[in-house]
């Protein structure tokens, strides 16, 4: 493995997302464990919706980390589940404002996080796709 193989790259675009996810996983999951303790009853999709939103940046974050490392198959499926989710929330609390009387991490496509909800997953798949299509240059 040379210097510039994705397994011992340790700066670029990766980075930055690996930053977004790591404070997501943190304010997703101080948010969804404060309203699931504190006022579960009040809207309970939402904040359900709250908590899966947390754990799928925590495996976002591990997808991209191992996507980073060569392994890019587990954060295919992680970052469209993911954008799956985003859109399907965004969708829901429009058509069915009833369910979210109180904002979900996801609601109207992470509106309330400057939408980069919507955005993560997508700057995820361009990032697999780009180095796909560039890959290391190795013996250069």
């Amino acid at each position: 493995m040379t210097a510039t193989s994705p397994a011992t790259t340790r700066s670029g675009p990766h980075l930055v997302l690996l930053t977004v996810y790591a404070i997501f996983v943190l304010a997703a999951g101080a948010r969804s464990l404060v309203q699931v303790f504190t006022r579960f009853d009040e809207a309970p999709i939402a904040y359900s919706l709250s908590v899966v939103a947390a754990a799928t940046y925590v495996a976002g974050w591990f997808a991209i980390r191992r996507a980073a490392a060569g392994s890019a198959g587990f954060a295919k499926i992680m970052l469209w589940v993911e954008l799956a989710g985003v859109v399907t929330v965004g969708v829901l609390s429009l058509v069915v404002p009833s369910w979210f009387p109180d904002a979900s991490v996801w609601s109207k496509f992470g509106s309330g996080y400057g939408f980069v909800p919507a955005l993560l997953p997508i700057l995820g798949l361009l990032w697999l796709w780009r180095g796909r299509t560039s890959g290391p240059t190795e013996g250069v």
